[in-house]
């Protein structure tokens, strides 16, 4: 059963559609394996077990009677608390959510579960998400699998961290600036940030809406690259609720040939340089694809240097206010401290409405700059962030770090991530691979490459 819980989803479900495995009992693995890890990981904070077993009867029943629900037929996951679902409490990090139970899924929760999927719980996450690290009052703070004094990641770590711990095969966050694609370098797993406007975002909180609904997108992590694919083409489309989504159809990563693969790369943004092991394995994974028979070249797309200044700027632009709102609608009274850093860093950068006038122009020239840069090319291979650990409490001190994800929630461009290092204290090391506009298979295509050259997911020594 320990062999099982390293698997990917994919062959987690044939396993149970084969009836080499019931879905009971990989969904009481799964149980298990949560129960022995979570003490010291503090990742899933609510527990859907009774639930969670009997749909996994149900799943059971019914492929003895010849049904399959869809391709995830009884195999489980888990659930970024920012993230809804019927009859568990869902906070959203912030504590007047504390006790909050929403009367319905949200629309990926809902398409997950039409596939057959089975809900284990929700994980861990900041308040209302803004912070790339998983801690806030009610449940406190989330520990990394490879070192227990540092942080999974976030805004998704409690997902990271179960997923790298092989407590769950696959998760969902939400990303506005690297929140699913940063704790996945942090915890050696991958994860996608689909293009803006591929997934609903109906039943987040917060929800879709307002200036900035471009930046950010609800996308998978998983263990196994094939898995982002497969998890994609179930919560993708159009759901009649958030007005952004597109029905663009979905590529597949077959499709792609690594000899047609024009791949840019490089290893500093100009914003924050990146650790010296970072470095050395964004070019080994360039290496790898340049053996696979890929195009590959080393150069840096214009005006990416802007990042950081822009990203900022759009979210500090209204002094707090907006996030003040949310708070408010929350019924929150109480922050925690990352809360109170971020809102003392927008009210000490609020700008006037001809200053974020002038914001966002140099956000549009941005994103035709990198257009234009990627006609030459369709990935473009970089660092995740310019550090390899995180510790506890540090956001904040750091946020340059972070550019290097912030860049494709200003373009809206798909960017994976997947495994490609180990550091010399056996730290994880991801790399980043964007795509053009709707061609997440593409980045997908590439980072499955890497994987299969550096070997993927290896399991933490808990």
């Amino acid at each position: 059963m320990r062999d099982i819980l390293h698997a990917s989803a994919r062959q987690m479900a044939r396993a149970v559609r084969s009836k080499k495995l019931s879905s009971f009992e990989l969904v009481q693995a799964h149980l298990d394996r949560i129960a022995a890890v979570n003490d010291r990981l503090n990742a899933v904070v609510q527990l859907a077990a009774e639930r969670a077993l009997a749909e996994a009867r149900q799943a059971d029943r019914a492929l003895a009677r010849g049904e399959i629900r869809g391709p995830l037929h009884g195999v489980p996951f888990t659930l970024k608390d920012a993230i809804e679902a019927e009859g568990l409490i869902s906070t959203g990090g912030t504590a007047g959510r504390a006790s909050y139970v929403p009367p319905q899924d949200a629309a990926v929760v809902r398409r997950l579960r039409a596939a057959g999927a089975i809900l284990l719980g929700k994980t861990n996450c900041p308040e209302l998400g803004w912070a790339w690290e998983s801690d806030n009052l009610i449940y406190g703070r989330t520990n990394n699998p490879y070192d227990l004094s540092l942080s999974p990641g976030g805004s998704s770590g409690g997902e990271s961290a179960i997923i790298a711990a092989a407590g769950s095969p696959f998760g969902l966050g939400s990303d506005a600036g690297g929140s699913v694609r940063f704790p996945a370098h942090a915890t050696g797993i991958s994860s996608i940030k689909p293009t803006s406007g591929r997934v609903p975002r109906t039943g987040h909180f917060p929800g879709p809406g307002g200036p900035l609904d471009a930046l950010w997108q609800i996308g998978p992590l998983a263990r196994w690259v094939e898995d982002l694919e497969l998890v994609l083409a179930v919560i993708s489309g159009p759901d009649g609720h958030d007005a952004a989504i597109v029905p663009m159809p979905l590529g597949k990563t077959r499709a792609v040939t690594a000899k047609k693969l024009r791949v840019a790369f490089f290893t500093d943004n100009g914003i924050a340089s990146p650790d010296a092991e970072i470095s050395e394995s964004v070019r080994r994974a360039a290496q790898v694809l340049a053996e696979a028979g890929a195009s590959v070249e080393e150069a840096c797309p214009p005006q990416i240097e802007q990042t950081f200044n822009i990203f900022r700027g759009l979210f500090c632009a209204d002094a707090g206010a907006g996030l003040e709102a949310l708070l408010k609608m929350a019924g929150t009274t109480r922050f925690h401290p990352l809360m109170e850093q971020a809102l003392n860093m927008q009210r000490q950068n609020g700008c006037s409405m001809a200053e974020y006038g002038a914001l966002v122009v140099r956000w549009d020239a941005l994103r035709i700059a990198m257009l234009a840069f990627m006609q030459r090319y369709n990935v473009l291979l970089s660092p995740v962030s310019s550090q390899i650990e995180m510790v506890h409490g540090s956001t904040y001190d750091r946020l340059s770090s972070f550019s290097y994800t912030m860049t494709y929630n200003l373009t809206g461009w798909p960017a994976a991530v997947v495994r490609a290092g180990t550091s010399r204290r056996g730290m994880p090391i991801g790399v980043q691979l964007a795509a053009r506009p709707w061609e997440e298979h593409v980045a997908l295509a590439a980072a499955q490459l890497i994987e299969g050259a550096f070997g993927g997911y290896p399991t933490p020594s808990l």
